[in-house]
């Protein structure tokens, strides 16, 4: 078996943020940008199937995995573009495939909408956000209500403690509790690569608890939907039929896109990636 990645850092926002390389550096480059609460190490089946075609480098996102929490707690989207930018930047990556998840999604697809010239194919699994439904209820309450919220959630994330399990076995089960489609394998690798061991013994997630509570302000959804409409390169939508995201096929979001696909996966989640591995690589092999 070939062996696995290496470690790498670079600087963003005077962070250090982390990534792994898989090696392959004379072939094109992909990114795989995961989404919220997780980790690169996610992302490890499907390098495994890219690497031998493609330059595969993943990062860690700010306050997740391995990379450096926010000092300040806030985690802006605009940040996580940032990030993302200066990786493709420093690297010299461009131009560059990007294969990215949920929140990693998001950020890839305002990336790609701000450069589109530097992204060569993009694939975003329920990556667009909240649904236009859910925004507008949102919207419906007073910014002022919102805005008095978000301080009270702060506050209350500034007393708490990561959460803290005895055992490995323990934080183990809480993963597969999230997600009913893991394999006893598959959240085994997540749990190891996405816990740490604390001084007293006992394990904690490595993600920043602050990254629970959404910056009240962002742009509009007419703004982002303008960057979608920016987006030139191939780009595919992957949605799963049992999640609780929202199909942009269904509800008018795909309208935003010049070349844009979707395709919705049956007895998949929100981590269809996960769930429908083998249809998910057949769908990215024929897309790439």
């Amino acid at each position: 078996m070939a062996s696995g990645p290496t470690s790498h850092s670079y600087i963003s926002q005077r962070l250090k943020l982390h990534y792994v390389d898989w090696g392959n550096a004379d072939a094109p480059p992909l990114l795989l940008v995961h989404g919220g609460r997780d980790h690169c190490r996610n992302w490890d089946w499907v390098a495994e199937k890219l690497r031998d075609r493609y330059h595969v480098i993943a990062p860690d996102l700010r306050g997740h995995g391995d990379s450096a929490w926010s000092p300040d707690g806030n985690y802006d989207m605009d940040a996580f573009v940032y990030d993302l930018a200066q990786l493709i930047h420093q690297l010299d990556l461009s131009p560059v495939t990007i294969v990215s998840h949920s929140m990693g999604g998001n950020v890839a697809l305002r990336y790609t909408g701000l450069y589109p010239d530097t992204v060569s194919k993009l694939v975003a699994i329920e990556g667009l956000g909240p649904s236009p439904k859910l925004i507008a209820e949102r919207l419906a309450t007073p910014v002022a209500d919102r805005f008095r919220k978000w301080i009270d959630d702060k506050r209350q994330a500034a007393g708490r403690s990561p959460r803290r399990y005895p055992t490995l076995d323990d934080a183990l089960a809480r993963m597969m509790g999230e997600n009913a489609y893991l394999t006893p394998e598959q959240a085994r690798h997540l749990t190891i690569h996405g816990i740490s061991r604390n001084e007293d013994g006992t394990w904690s997630w490595k993600f920043d608890n602050y990254l629970n509570i959404w910056s009240v302000f962002d742009l509009s959804h007419d703004e982002i939907a303008s960057l979608w409409a920016e987006i030139t390169c191939p780009t595919l939508l992957l949605y799963g039929a049992n999640s609780w995201a929202s199909n942009p096929a269904k509800d008018g979001r795909i309208a935003h896109f010049k070349s844009a696909q979707v395709i919705e996966f049956e007895n998949a989640g929100h981590w269809l990636h996960h769930d429908q591995f083998d249809r998910f690589m057949s769908t990215l092999d024929d897309f790439l």
